[in-house]
């Protein structure tokens, strides 16, 4: 991923990317219908942000339905929620077979599977712990994220104004709601210069992370991707990436990545 020239100012929006209604969702161990998953203003997630959760796609395959590393994306939704003190009931296996379940029942051959544990309706005020956590886990039919043509004719991304959080103030590692406010700000800004995402910068300057993924580059035949350090998210398509390297005989180093190296 590399920056480039912004076309004539014009707002770019990106791939639109609306939320196809499916049949069921898990909640707090029920299978729900879709439209009976709902939350009260008050829950503790819609003022605080206080949820954690995770994205996995699932794809067609001659064997049947396949989601990528499944495993993999269900224990660091445990570990995200331990860092904010969220003790679930599920194991790595619970969730697995949850989201397998789930995929059936909506008969879907390839979708996106969002799990998402939060803070539901308890007391107000900052303090979570006397808020119920509840746990839902959804999926739907998504296309490309940054639009069909991205992987065949690229995108256009800038370097964003706006900083990566820093270390010590919200945890990276997690991947918690409340980080994506940040996100909102990298992408908002890049829309509105002109580029389909944004590269932020840690608070020292560093490469960080896109608004939503992690970044690679290559640089005379080697693969950079910045370190855990510069604030991103332990993304397991990067780590996939950097195995694949592995396997393939790709060079590929984990780095610091300066800012002019884009």
């Amino acid at each position: 991923m590399g920056g480039s020239a912004a076309t004539d100012g014009a707002i770019e929006q990106g791939a639109i990317m609306p939320i196809q209604k499916t049949e069921k969702i898990w909640h707090n161990g029920k299978w729900i219908n879709w439209d009976d998953a709902k939350l009260h203003v008050l829950s503790h997630v819609v003022s605080y942000g206080s949820a954690v959760f995770e994205g996995i796609r699932c794809y067609e395959t001659k064997q049947g339905p396949a989601i990528f590393r499944l495993r993999e994306h269900m224990q660091r939704l445990i570990n995200s929620a331990k860092i904010y003190r969220m003790e679930l009931p599920y194991s790595v296996d619970d969730f697995a077979s949850i989201a397998c379940e789930l995929v059936r029942l909506n008969k879907l051959n390839s979708c996106y599977v969002k799990p998402i544990v939060l803070r539901g309706y308890g007391e107000a005020g900052v303090n979570p712990l006397n808020s119920p956590i509840d746990l839902y886990m959804a999926c739907w039919n998504w296309g490309a994220y940054l639009g069909a043509d991205a992987l065949s004719k690229g995108v256009d991304v800038g370097v964003s104004s706006w900083t990566r959080i820093a270390p010590n103030t919200l945890p990276a590692m997690s991947k918690a709601a409340a980080n994506y406010m940040n996100s909102q700000l990298i992408r908002m800004e890049a829309s509105f210069n002109g580029f389909a995402e944004g590269v932020a910068l840690d608070s020292a300057g560093h490469v960080s992370e896109g608004s939503g993924m992690n970044i690679f580059l290559v640089h005379d035949g080697t693969l950079f991707t910045p370190p855990l350090a510069t604030s991103i998210l332990p993304g397991i398509t990067r780590d996939t990436i950097v195995k694949l390297a592995e396997d393939l005989h790709i060079p590929c180093k984990e780095q610091v990545v300066p800012r002019e190296m884009l």
